[in-house]
């Protein structure tokens, strides 16, 4: 299973929250609403239910939402997933505690305290650049960031995910040519703040970031190119995007 931003759910949800940035609640609640009944997989219907839980008027109503993302999460279970573990066990606590259940909120509190943020996933991983580089080259954190003038980054960033490589390497400065690297991480890494549960509950773009060299073991030339209209797109979000990078 693979992140896919084409997805019907997935716009239907990036929709509601478009309307939730506008102050729409009510018009954001109908997407996700619709979001539910239109899903069709496991990580369709825990995503929307994550978002319905946000929403609701009452305790009763948010936790049923909060446990039905988590039986969902449960039977999906992989490294789209596990990061959103933490906060859902810590909201279901705090529901029960609530509703004045003490033991069901103690357990929830104890499983949400279970779950590190150390990431599981084995890879392949993957870096996307257009600068021109070699097999046994090591990517280091201190570039610019593509995303705003003048931050120098403290990490370097990659994904498990070729395809969201690629439209890292399309979105990057430079000239040169759109390039994905198999890279591999020579020290620890940790899931990408600025992803992590910011917009989609979990890590379901498989973004990660460390402060050790990637390095370079190969090159990817299979994945999906973004059209210009689709790249267009992406800049504008992007130039939109007000919000602070966690560097």
């Amino acid at each position: 299973m693979e992140f896919n931003p084409n997805n019907n759910i997935v716009k239907l949800c990036i929709q509601g929250m478009d309307m939730e940035e506008k102050g729409k609640s009510g018009a954001a609640s109908k997407l996700f609403l619709r979001a539910w009944n239109e899903a069709t997989d496991d990580f369709e219907k825990f995503t929307a239910a994550h978002y319905l839980a946000r929403h609701q008027k009452n305790v009763p109503g948010k936790l049923k939402w909060l446990e039905t993302a988590l039986q969902f999460a449960l039977k999906i279970n992989n490294d789209t997933v596990k990061s959103a573990f933490p906060s859902l066990y810590l909201n279901i606590a705090k529901c029960y505690e609530a509703l004045n259940r003490p033991n069901q909120a103690k357990k929830n509190y104890e499983l949400a305290n279970s779950f590190k943020d150390k990431p599981s996933d084995k890879g392949p991983f993957y870096h996307g650049t257009k600068a021109d580089l070699q097999v046994g080259d090591l990517l280091t954190p201190g570039g610019s960031s593509n995303y705003k003038p003048g931050l120098k980054m403290n990490h370097i960033y990659f994904t498990a995910l070729v395809n969201g490589a690629g439209l890292a390497a399309a979105l990057a400065k430079g000239v040169g040519r759109e390039r994905v690297y198999i890279v591999e991480p020579t020290g620890s890494f940790e899931n990408d703040p600025n992803v992590t549960d910011k917009k989609f509950p979990g890590n379901p773009t498989r973004s990660y970031r460390s402060q050790a060299p990637l390095k370079i073991v190969g090159e990817a030339t299979d994945w999906v190119k973004q059209t210009p209209e689709e790249l267009q797109k992406w800049r504008e979000k992007l130039a939109g995007n007000k919000g602070d990078i966690i560097n």
